[in-house]
């Protein structure tokens, strides 16, 4: 059998004092998970222009140029949803704190599972019991910090 894995393009959003910008993921009768702001590439796109299009629609930001290739992530789904699986492609973006003025209304999101959208320290991610994507995430961006983006994509595990 073969499984069917979609791509994905994501953003790290960075504001000035080194917080994450993250959406709510969460459908009915399944786990819901705070993960970086992205979604499933559409016919012709690249991973790129998936993230650049995704920060559009769940934060209201248009950024010209992403920065480096920094993530990829594979990971499979919950039975029952129509992908078997994705993998993302993350892409560190800086930027001034501002407050996140989807595009696509609630109504639309929702629909897509995303039920909310905020920034996030390090340390709250640290701290919490919530579930985040991937789920070394507040190690991961320490070491995004602290080193600067790797060379290459580094992949991240689940």
């Amino acid at each position: 059998m073969t499984l069917r894995i979609r791509q994905a393009g994501r953003a790290i959003v960075l504001d000035d004092e080194n917080r994450v910008l993250l959406v709510h993921f969460g459908l009915a009768g399944r786990r819901s998970v705070w993960v970086t702001v992205g979604g499933g590439l559409e016919p012709g796109e690249t991973h790129e222009q998936a993230a650049r299009r995704e920060l559009a629609e769940e934060a209201g930001l248009d950024v010209p140029e992403l920065g480096p290739p920094v993530w990829t992530r594979t990971h499979r789904f919950d039975p029952g949803i129509r992908w078997d699986g994705q993998t993302e492609h993350y892409y560190l973006v800086r930027t001034r704190h501002f407050d996140p003025q989807p595009r696509h209304s609630w109504a639309q999101l929702n629909a897509e599972g995303v039920t909310a959208i905020r920034w996030w320290a390090i340390e709250e991610i640290a701290e919490s019991e919530e579930l985040f994507a991937p789920r070394r995430l507040a190690e991961l961006l320490r070491s995004l910090l602290r080193d600067g983006p790797p060379l290459e994509p580094i992949d991240v595990g689940v």
